[in-house]
């Protein structure tokens, strides 16, 4: 395995060195992790994730002597239950998790910063954002995922740059809907509507030059938020009716799988079954609907080292020298079917056009916020759409979801 001489240099001496300093500190209320040489690492993984990591954790053990012990937990509970159990000593090593639970996990005291050493640079730009929080690392990303325009090429030769062209692109393939997007009856969908409102020049948050988010500024609610959502009311029961709440996620797939519509806007996780219908897909930019660049969300998959782990030099290791390779990149993107984050991985990736088509709109991609202050903003903002979907005066609404969002957040 390919393995970076500094850092394996550094961590080598590191637990050479430290390890009896280390050995009789007491992770009990602190967020410094320490190491006691248990022998044992114990890692949080979905089932796919657990498949590429199972030779891992057996040459670990071989070069090491440390067992790898590869947890297979339900995703959805993961985050809940990491919270829950780091604080009592139970919870693992690492898990995987999504970058948008950083800074909650950070909040919490649950995670600890991953020391990435100069391997740093050897990640794409947007995944080494998302898992820097307060000027740290915490994480190291594996998989990076961004939604974009699923089209059907026997349907549509192109994608227009524009919104209105798009629409009108697919009503002339005569199909029964010109455009399909999943949205929930009662909430919308803000993260797959979210390129939409960046064409109107709209965030949620300022951005720091670095790319984190100033939760002290609230943007959501400025004036290209208010152009947003009048064109939401424009596209929803009062207007195009393009926008349309009785197409849950699953019916919005259902619809483009079966033939009803050339254009889809979703991620990579719905590609392999429209493949698996005969579906010859291509992957194109979301276009403006504000005349800007539509800039969907960054999310990327992640790492998480506990800040209660007796082994962190250990998972450092782990992490920094054996995940964060080509080869075991390259095969978490191949059963997760996200391109990868470690960026000779990434441009490997490539030569798969679906992969180039996902990786080309994600340039244009801004991390999703992870700071914690995010939690006070999906519930308003997403009942917000759907009642202006609705046929709700978009002006009033959008200003009443900005106050009881900035309330919730003082």
């Amino acid at each position: 395995m390919k393995v970076n001489k500094k850092g394996a240099v550094a961590i080598a001496a590191l637990i050479a060195g430290s390890m009896l300093a280390l050995a009789g500190c007491s992770g009990s209320g602190s967020s410094t992790p320490t190491n006691s040489g248990s022998g044992t690492l114990t890692v949080w993984v979905d089932a796919d994730r657990a498949r590429v990591l199972k030779d891992v954790a057996a040459q670990f053990k071989k070069d090491k002597g440390i067992t790898v012990d590869l947890v297979v937990k339900d995703y959805g509970k993961i985050q809940q239950d990491f919270t829950a159990q780091v604080p009592t000593g139970k919870g693992p090593d690492l898990t995987i998790g999504g970058h948008d639970w950083t800074g909650g996990f950070v909040q919490d005291g649950v995670i600890a910063p991953v020391e990435l050493g100069d391997k740093a640079s050897d990640f794409e730009k947007v995944a080494l954002q998302a898992v820097t929080y307060d000027g740290k690392t915490y994480g190291l990303p594996y998989a990076i995922e961004n939604i974009a325009i699923l089209r059907n090429t026997a349907l549509a030769d192109s994608t227009p740059a524009t919104w209105d062209e798009m629409i009108a692109k697919g009503k002339a393939a005569g199909k029964k809907y010109p455009f399909l997007v999943g949205l929930d009856p009662q909430a919308a969908d803000p993260y797959h509507l979210y390129p939409l409102q960046t064409s109107f020049g709209n965030s949620v948050f300022a951005q720091n030059s670095d790319g984190t988010y100033d939760a002290s500024k609230l943007t959501i609610g400025d004036a290209a938020g208010q152009n947003f959502a009048k064109w939401v009311s424009s596209q929803g029961d009062k207007g195009t009716k393009v926008l349309n709440l009785n197409l849950s996620g699953d019916l919005a797939k259902e619809a483009f799988l079966a033939g009803e519509s050339p254009y889809y806007l979703t991620g990579p996780w719905n590609v392999a079954d429209a493949q698996a219908k005969g579906i010859k897909l291509a992957v194109d930019p979301i276009p403006s609907a504000g005349g800007k660049t539509a800039a969907p969300f960054a999310g990327v998959q992640t790492f998480f080292l506990s800040s209660k782990s007796k082994n962190a030099l250990a998972a450092t290791d782990f992490l920094v020298n054996y995940v964060a390779t080509e080869k075991v990149q390259t095969a978490l993107y191949k059963v997760g079917g996200r391109p990868p984050a470690l960026t000779t991985a990434y441009q490997a990736a490539q030569s798969d056009p679906i992969v180039a088509g996902f990786g080309k709109v994600g340039e244009n991609a801004v991390p999703m916020p992870s700071i914690p202050q995010m939690g006070s903003v999906w519930d308003d903002w997403g009942k917000t759409e759907a009642a202006i979907i609705k046929g709700a005066d978009p002006t009033s609404s959008w200003t009443t979801m900005a106050t009881n969002i900035q309330a919730k957040l003082k």
